[in-house]
């Protein structure tokens, strides 16, 4: 691997990016172990493929915003490093794929240029900060709450409180009520309220907590129905610190937030996140609603009029694909992206047509598409006539027939079927046999590959997840039907329950017959949760149960959407999250980079910073001596109560104080100057003494 030199004008990047690069040469040199290296470069948006030897680059875009020159960049990037394929995810990233592990260093560097990071899009860190795409413009929204969305995202990478957790920990904002980014689901949701405070405005959130979806679906638990903006992180640092040190590390599928709070209880959780707000660096955070600003609407006075009025399909496009803006006189226009997927030319061609016709502030929706903004009645036609030239005038956005869904076996380590192929048969078939779906927003199909819900399946009416059974001594692609899940509004929603597996070649007779139940069946005002409700699931797996009879299997149904061999469940590692190592001299090693990290943040005055890493620090050195015993601590909390028994209590190290007082002094105070001059010289006397003791040379002396 040749190496190369990056010039950025933010130093800190430049620093991140060189050191991945000398990560990769270890890493080939064989010192660093796999299991290291790999959290190492999940942290920084690299995930490995199910094809061996290629990586998938997760690029972070806060709530889905990305400009003109950004998505130019992005594509100019797959082209050089990638497959020139741009795939939109549920989480308003963009994922490019097949890249080269020791490129990853310089295709960084090249998107820095242009403001956009890696950084903390994978791995056990906050990832991508989600918001409704139509925040800034929707008219049912009490304020923007992008602004917020950008400083949690700010204020969070790099934050040592979350670099480094038991897993992935999940964050978004809706615009309103209508929680169309699935504040129920996350492990925070925030929702916009207003009060009226002496005739003052005030804002606030109404703030869910310890959602999720994966293989167990938890909704979110309502824990304020207002916390005053400047609160708000605040509130996100003493919850993430507390999931820091209380939660799993050990058993990653009981690792989510969701299973601290099933463990603990939701009471004793909020006890732990009120106690630890003394600790944060601030009590207090005054948000800068100006930080997004709108952007400048296209000057349409040279576009000519194009009329377009006789054109039904281009009637039905604005029906269903257009709305108006809280902004007088224009509308947001969403574009429908199948599967997600969008080749790099057509990225540029979308992007050059658009200039003049709509804002450069794009945002990529929670269903894998995009939204325009402040398009006018003169440019929709324009509009409308450039998608078309592209393929990318679908009607019929976020309805029956917009199916969401993740890569499955196209690229991912976990996928059993091929969820894409399956998104697009069922898009065409409701396009062509069930019409009226197109206008119809409360009846969502989504589509993951495995049990783990990056389709959001487990939040469809219906939905389906990749899985097998067996039949003849075969194999057979399989999928498992989920009816009933969806949003209800202000925070509440309903996990879709599991009701039958059938073959994968059979759901679109799945799709087939539960519409058209709908239709014969449901009131005439009754939606699909209440007709769901009404009828009852042993009702839906009686409908579906012939559909899972494996004595009819036709020799195609051995066969997986977009396959032509036998199936095989050839399912990988999975990397939803980065891997814990335990070899005892690579964490006493990493113990001294965290207390030189608290030393470098302490001249740089970011005591809290400083004596995060110095906590950091004390964890794990204990872990490692812990380990050394053979003696595997599950969470912060039991490394330190464990240390203190086999340690301290045997006599072998000797402190002022008990183990925990002297390590937890961080949750039961200010972050001071003086106080972090304190804790730091603890941590480097307990550090010193360690090394002493295992005949080890500091690496970083």
């Amino acid at each position: 691997m040749q190496s190369f030199r990056t010039e950025l004008e933010n130093p800190v990047v430049e620093k991140e990016i060189i050191e991945l690069e000398k990560k990769i040469r270890l890493f080939h040199e064989g010192k660093i172990a796999d299991e290291k290296f790999r959290s190492l470069r999940l942290a920084r948006g690299v995930y490995g493929q199910r094809q061996p030897g290629v990586q998938m680059v997760r690029i972070k875009l806060p709530f889905g915003k990305v400009t003109f020159k950004q998505l130019i960049k992005i594509a100019a990037i797959s082209d050089e490093y990638a497959s020139r394929n741009l795939h939109l995810t549920t989480r308003q990233d963009i994922q490019i794929h097949y890249v080269s592990l020791d490129r990853t260093p310089e295709l960084w560097s090249k998107l820095a240029e242009d403001d956009i990071t890696l950084r903390e899009a994978c791995g056990n860190t906050v990832r991508n900060v989600t918001a409704s795409p139509t925040s800034g413009i929707d008219p049912k929204e009490p304020f923007d709450v992008s602004p917020y969305a950008q400083t949690t995202f700010e204020y969070f990478l790099r934050n040592p409180v979350c670099a480094e957790m038991g897993r992935k920990f999940k964050m978004s904002f809706s615009a309103s009520e209508e929680d169309t980014a699935f504040s129920y689901i996350h492990d925070l949701g925030f929702i916009p309220k207003l009060k009226y405070v002496d005739g003052v405005e005030v804002r606030g959130f109404k703030v869910l907590l310890g959602g999720g979806l994966g293989s167990q679906p938890f909704l979110a638990s309502l824990t304020s129905e207002f916390l005053p903006e400047d609160e708000l992180i605040p509130y996100i640092e003493a919850t993430l610190r507390v999931f820091d040190r209380y939660g799993e590390r050990n058993n990653r599928n009981k690792a989510r937030f969701k299973y601290l709070i099933q463990k603990l209880g939701l009471e004793e959780v909020l006890n732990l996140i009120e106690a630890e707000k003394i600790a944060t660096k601030v009590k207090t955070f005054t948000i800068d609603r100006a930080k997004i600003e709108q952007p400048l609407p296209p000057d349409d006075s040279q576009i000519t009029t194009l009329d377009l009025d006789t054109d039904l399909n281009y009637q039905v496009w604005k029906n269903t694909n257009t709305f108006e803006q809280k902004q007088a006189g224009y509308y947001g226009v969403y574009v429908r992206v199948s599967t997600g997927d969008i080749g790099t030319d057509k990225a540029r061609s979308l992007v050059a047509g658009l200039k003049d016709l709509v804002a450069d502030d794009i945002r990529i929706t929670q269903n894998q598409s995009l939204l325009l903004k402040y398009a006018t009645e003169k440019s929709l036609p324009h509009i409308y006539q450039l998608l078309k030239s592209l393929d990318l005038a679908q009607v019929g956005f976020d309805s029956t027939a917009d199916v969401t869904t993740c890569p499955g076996t196209d690229t991912c380590n976990l996928g059993i079927s091929n969820s894409t192929e399956m998104a697009r048969v069922i898009e065409s078939y409701i396009a062509e046999f069930h019409q009226d779906f197109i206008f119809n927003r409360d009846l969502k199909i989504k589509i993951s590959g495995c049990m783990n819900s990056c389709g959001q399946h487990g939040l469809a009416h219906i939905g389906f997840h990749g899985s097998s059974v067996k039949a003849e001594g075969k194999v057979v692609p399989a999928a498992q039907v989920m009816l009933g899940g969806g949003t209800i509004g202000d925070g509440e929603g309903r996990v879709a329950e599991r009701i039958i597996k059938v073959p994968t070649k059979r759901v679109l007779h799945v799709v087939e017959f539960v519409l058209n139940d709908y239709k014969k069946n449901a009131a005439e005002t009754e939606n699909f949760h209440a007709y769901y409700d009404r009828q009852g699931k042993n009702y839906f797996y009686n409908l579906l149960k012939p559909l899972s009879d494996l004595t009819t299997l036709a020799e195609d149904e051995f066969v997986d959407w977009g396959h032509e061999g036998t199936f095989q469940t050839a399912i990988g590692v999975g990397e939803c999250a980065g891997v814990v190592i335990d070899l005892v001299a690579t964490l006493i090693y990493e113990a001294e980079e965290k207390l030189q990290w608290a030393n470098e943040t302490f001249g740089e005055a970011k005591f809290a910073d400083a004596i995060y890493h110095a906590y950091n620090a004390f964890v794990q050195a204990a872990k490692a001596l812990l380990l050394d015993k053979g003696i595997s601590a599950s969470t912060q909390n039991t490394v330190i109560n464990e240390f203190q028994t086999h340690f301290v209590e045997s006599g072998e190290y000797n402190f002022d104080r008990s183990f925990p007082e002297l390590v937890l002094q961080i949750s039961k105070n200010e972050p001071t100057e003086r106080f972090a001059t304190g804790y730091l010289q603890e941590a480097t006397k307990f550090i010193n003494e360690v090394y002493q003791r295992k005949n080890l040379t500091p690496v970083l002396a």
